[in-house]
Formats: structure tokens, C-alpha cells, sequence
């Protein structure tokens, strides 16, 4: 099946994201999308070309819903990022992590099972090829901080005072 791409404007920039056979591949802000665009391109199986703005549906709904207030609509969003194994481990611990919840580095490498894995669980989150679904902006710095967002701190700061789950 082919690849389909949307675009959705939403209060903090304009977000794009990929899906095939209903799983959300990848998301991000539009000014990150070229270099999301050849990552795709790296793992794409059947070789067609990704047709933009032809997908329509439970992501874009979904997507709206969360923007619009709805926390919990991006819960059950099927999604298929490709990743190493502890990036997959890593990635599924994020999507445990509750709107209006932020967890730290450390935390969550225990959480992983991985305690001395903070800087690679960094890692794992910066690789992360599904940002809002794939929660990575609930990760703070252990002192309270907001750590770092591949979106920019202006964008992360917005999404956990939406979730209610700024740190203070």
C-alpha cells in the first residue's frame, strides 16, 4: 500500500505525518520534514512515491481532537515507527506516559530496564520519528528543566501547559 501524507495546521506550526495501511509512520513540524521525508525514504518497502495531502481519516481526526483539547485522542492511534529494538522498548514506554504527566531521563531508563541508559533513552527520544503520539515532549530534565525537544522548547513548553503537565 502506498505511503499517504498529510498536513495539519495546528497553534503551533504546521504539523506533517505519513501513514500506511492505517499505522502513523511519522510526524513532525513541517520545517523537520525533509529530513523525516528521506528517513521514509530509507525504509520505504514497496518503493512508491508518498502521495501528499491523500490521507484523510482517523489520524487527521485524531490529530484535530487532541489540538482542539481532547488529551486522550491520540491514545489508541495505531502507529509503526521502525527503530532498533531499545528505541522500540523506549518509544512504547513513552506512549505509557498519561497526558498531563512528564517523567525524567532517568526514570524513564528505569523504566526500560536500562538505569545507566539515560543519555541513550536521550537518544531513543531524538530519534523518536512520531513526536506528539509517540509523547517524547513529556520527558524533562531531572532538576525540573525542560530538557531539550527536537520541535524547540517554545513548542515543548506549549504542549505540556495544553496537557496541563508544565513543570514548575
Amino acid at each position: 500500500m502506498t505511503l499517504r501524507t498529510g498536513r495539519l495546521e495546528t497553534p503551533i506550526g504546521a504539523l506533517a505525518w505519513a501513514e500506511r495501511d492505517g499505522c502513523l509512520r511519522a510526524a513532525c513540524f513541517e520545517e523537520q520534514w525533509p529530513r523525516m521525508q528521506r528517513r521514509l525514504g530509507e525504509r520505504a518497502e514497496d518503493g512508491e512515491p508518498a502521495r501528499r495531502g491523500a490521507a484523510r481519516g482517523a489520524v487527521d481526526e485524531r490529530l484535530r481532537a487532541y489540538f482542539a483539547g481532547d488529551l486522550d485522542a491520540l491514545a489508541e492511534l495505531p502507529v509503526d515507527p521502525h527503530g532498533t529494538p531499545f528505541q522500540q522498548k523506549v518509544w512504547a514506554a513513552l506512549r505509557e506516559i498519561p497526558p498531563g504527566r512528564t517523567t525524567a531521563y532517568h526514570e524513564l531508563a528505569r523504566r526500560v530496564r536500562s538505569r545507566e541508559a539515560a543519555r541513550a533513552v536521550g537518544a531513543a527520544c531524538g530519534a523518536n520519528p512520531i513526536w506528539i503520539v509517540i509523547p517524547c515532549h513529556r520527558v524533562v530534565a531531572a532538576g525540573g528543566g525542560l530538557g531539550g525537544y527536537g520541535g524547540g522548547l517554545r513548542r515543548k513548553r506549549w504542549l505540556l501547559e495544553h496537557e496541563a503537565a508544565l513543570p514548575t
